[in-house]
């Protein structure tokens, strides 16, 4: 079996006339991982998954998707993609759409029916297999998009946005469905803007701005990077600021406080100050910062880069 990882992305480029879309994007995602891709509109995941899908190539720079390079023909065979936006004919049965796909990506005759019918339990459409697309809710049209995806049994699925339109019920059904797809060993690559989901079922995840790769790591090593804590205080003057500000950035909506990027050896010794300044202490709790936050915080250090550029620039 290849080692080869299911995705590589080395120094990609796209540029479309003066517009930059995608620079110097470097990836790397392991085999039978959840990955999740995470980035504000705009900052380039749109790009990236059409290069790395081969649906248009780079202006410079490499990419191996399951270690073949990009584009290759007989490779696309083995990936299932769920683009964000996709309409089928509504005049066709579920059944029918994936009947379709089954034949487009070369499943035998034979094994058709068998590879449909897992496709419809797995999303949830058995029951309504033989009804139109037409009369489909939005909802129930994503689960068949869903379904598309994973005919075949792809070593490789591109999700984008798969919880769109879905409920909770929904949302929890998709999960299991990563959860089972990790399980026999397929790589899922997750592009979603819910980011507790994102939290919840992906292994590594990276961030991406301005066309490039700003973070990326395991949920546990981006998170660790930043742990927060929340304190009560009363009494709390311009001496006692100034000790939470040495050991962390503050955000103050008195009498709550939280100090984000303490590191947890210090916290004994930061209660000691704080109290010998005068400060009254109620409550000292660690809090666990989630994906979301990591992500605004990530953003809001980016766009203060790109302001101090500009500024040197100017």
């Amino acid at each position: 079996m290849t080692t080869a990882p299911a995705i590589e992305a080395l120094g990609l480029a796209k540029r479309f006339g003066r517009t930059t879309a995608l620079a110097d994007f470097s990836l790397t995602v392991a085999r039978g991982e959840a990955f999740g891709f995470l980035g504000p509109n705009g900052a380039g995941k749109t790009t990236a998954v059409k290069l790395l899908l081969g649906l248009c190539r780079a202006t410079s720079g490499a990419a191996e998707v399951l270690g073949a390079p990009v584009g290759d023909r007989e490779t696309r065979r083995a990936i299932g993609y769920l683009p964000e936006l996709f309409r089928y004919q509504e005049w066709l049965s579920a059944r029918e759409v994936l009947g379709l796909h089954a034949r487009l990506i070369g499943i035998p005759r034979t094994k058709r029916a068998a590879h449909i019918g897992e496709a419809l339990d797995l999303v949830g459409l058995a029951a309504r297999a033989d009804d139109r697309v037409g009369g489909f809710s939005k909802g129930m049209q994503q689960r068949l998009g869903l379904g598309v995806a994973l005919l075949g049994e792809p070593a490789l699925v591109f999700l984008d946005e798969p919880t769109s339109a879905l409920d909770p019920a929904g949302r929890r059904d998709v999960r299991a469905i990563v959860e089972n797809l990790r399980a026999r060993g397929t790589t899922v690559f997750l592009n979603s803007h819910l980011l507790t989901e994102v939290e919840r079922v992906c292994d590594r995840v990276a961030f991406v701005d301005g066309g490039s790769v700003v973070a990326a790591g395991s949920i546990a090593e981006i998170l660790g990077a930043s742990r927060s804590l929340r304190m009560h205080l009363e009494s709390v003057d311009e001496s006692v600021r100034a000790i939470l500000s040495r050991y962390g950035a503050v955000a103050a909506e008195p009498p709550s406080f939280t100090l984000r990027g303490v590191a947890e050896g210090d916290v004994p010794r930061l209660v000691t100050e704080l109290a010998a300044a005068g400060a009254q202490i109620h409550a000292v709790e660690p809090a666990r910062t989630t994906l979301e936050e990591r992500f605004l915080q990530l953003l809001s250090h980016d766009d203060a880069d790109t302001h101090d550029r500009r500024a040197d620039a100017s």
